[in-house]
């Protein structure tokens, strides 16, 4: 089965499983859903990932992180930029996430970065999704 959109593919999955508790999922590999869990990652919002090679396309392992009272660290995934609509922001136009407490995932020419990053480097891209 192709995929027409594997990145909102990932983050429904991520989505569904923080909402049932899971502990990981795994989900397509691709060089944007690396880095998208790269920046998942090195922001703290899982603990981990796995690349599995399956002998095709290959499958990241997600490990979720939770609190320790059991709650999601990940409240809320959502897709920005889609496959019918593009959404491109500046340095100046990125959007602070719930004020500065969640994260922007974007695209750059240097790679799937956050929001931070791209402010401290002074580039823009093509917005992902936001993290809360």
């Amino acid at each position: 089965m192709s995929l027409s959109d594997p990145i909102a593919d990932m983050l429904t999955r991520i989505r569904n499983a923080a909402r049932i508790g899971r502990a990981d999922v795994n989900v397509h590999a691709s060089k944007v859903c690396r880095g998208v869990a790269q920046v998942l990652k090195e922001e703290g919002y899982i603990t981990d990932f796995d690349v599995i090679d399956d002998g095709h396309q290959g499958l990241l392992r997600i490990h979720m992180k939770y609190t320790p009272d059991g709650a999601s660290v990940i409240n809320s995934i959502e897709r920005v930029s889609k496959p019918g609509r593009r959404v491109y922001a500046g340095v100046d136009d990125l959007p602070r996430v719930l004020g500065g407490l969640g994260i922007s995932i974007v695209s750059t020419s240097r790679g799937v970065v956050s929001d931070r990053k791209c402010r401290k480097e002074n580039i823009g891209g093509e917005m992902i999704c936001t993290v809360s």
